[in-house]
């Protein structure tokens, strides 16, 4: 009568945890320096580990990308908890989180190009978008409370900086340094009045322009 074998022992959770960070680590780097031309077996080769570990963690190409694009986003949110939160000028702390949102942004381009034309977009969903939204909201909270930014600032406005600043690096159309100061110079301008402009509301025109509401004909005779 055979002796059956002994059963065969699991590797530890703790191993497991470190090849998934291995292979992520991996991942981000070589998205980042390549874009889209990366492959699941030159990650496993970079990462140190067998295909088949990659695919364990990491089901899909899109999954491990996926989850790329998270870790990023953890790093941010890490970073304003870590940094810009315990800053005693609030607004400095606001204005150092979304710097830094610009420095990954400008050095991870490869790793953006790649979740966009996976997944469609760049931005944070779900559990990823309430804690990158909690930290500004706490950031701008303290801000206000100090009296260093504009009373009315609110997380939808951050969002709207960060997408431009994300298109201007993006595309390449600008200095986005220059266009996140200026922002940032506006963010704290205490003194203005509350933005009293809601969405599609109508734009005043110039003294001298055609009224709204005039006829074709008044308005030909203000162009004339």
């Amino acid at each position: 009568m055979s002796t059956p074998s002994p059963p065969r022992r699991r590797k530890p959770r703790a191993d497991a945890e470190r090849n998934r960070a291995r292979v992520l680590a991996a991942a981000r780097a070589l998205f980042t320096a390549r874009g889209q031309d990366v492959q699941m077996p030159e990650v496993a080769r970079a990462a140190g580990v067998g295909i088949g570990t990659v695919y364990r963690h990491f089901p899909s190409r899109a999954a491990l990308i996926e989850a790329a694009g998270e870790a990023r986003h953890d790093d941010i949110v890490e970073f304003g908890r870590t940094v810009c939160v315990p800053c005693p000028d609030a607004a400095d702390g606001l204005a150092r989180y979304i710097g830094y949102i610009g420095e990954v942004l400008a050095s991870d381009r490869g790793l953006t190009a790649s979740i966009e034309a996976t997944l469609g977009s760049a931005r944070p969903e779900g559990a990823a978008a309430e804690r990158t939204e909690a930290i500004a909201a706490e950031l701008i909270a303290r801000a206000r409370t100090q009296g260093t930014i504009r009373p009315d600032v609110e997380v939808a406005d951050l969002s709207m900086i960060v997408c431009g600043l994300a298109a201007i690096i993006r595309n390449g159309t600008g200095d986005w340094r220059r266009y996140l100061d200026i922002s940032l110079a506006g963010l704290r301008d205490v003194s203005a009045g509350p933005l009293d402009a809601a969405p599609g509301a109508a734009v005043p025109r110039p003294s001298g322009g055609p009224r709204d509401g005039a006829t074709s004909g008044e308005r030909h005779q203000a162009a004339t």
